[in-house]
């Protein structure tokens, strides 16, 4: 009894250490984040309300796998409501084995922030910025994506 009680120790402790800690970004972090010139940045704003958001995730997925080892990051912004961050956000990522780094973004003065990250953004979800600093490239894609359409575009920007 005392072997299995150990093992679920050792279970539960590991579960809580894979768990995905979302940390809380403004525009501000956002934009110096996706700054760096050395890496592709695909940034999906999404939440967990939204449909057509949670049902493009699994996209992302594909991406990377057809990036693997080269200069591209996934980046999900979560614009879920307050009451929602950190543990319905948390438990969700969880729940969907989200394993892109997901930021809580916590501003809500749309007239603010999105002159911050890109002016052809109307404010819809989902929306996802690709952004490479180092070709001085971005693209911006309101409404739902699929890796099919992206992945072109990334590769022609890697040289690929």
């Amino acid at each position: 009894m005392k072997y299995i009680l150990a093992a679920l120790a050792f279970i539960c402790v590991s579960n809580t250490i894979q768990a995905q800690q979302v940390v809380p970004y403004n525009a501000d972090k956002l934009v110096a984040r996706i700054s760096n010139s050395d890496t592709f940045y695909i940034v999906n704003f999404w939440a967990t309300w939204c449909g057509p958001c949670v049902k493009e995730l699994p996209e992302f997925a594909k991406l990377e796998t057809a990036f693997k080892g080269k200069p591209v990051k996934v980046l999900l912004v979560s614009l879920d409501f307050k009451e929602a961050y950190p543990n319905k956000l948390e438990k969700f990522i969880s729940k969907k084995k989200i394993a892109h780094e997901v930021v809580w973004f916590n501003e809500t003065n749309a007239n603010e922030f999105i002159p911050k990250i890109d002016n052809r953004w109307q404010g819809s979800i989902p929306t996802t910025l690709l952004m490479y600093k180092k070709n001085e490239y971005s693209n911006l894609f309101e409404g739902s994506i699929t890796s099919q359409m992206l992945i072109p575009l990334i590769g022609k920007q890697l040289s690929l």
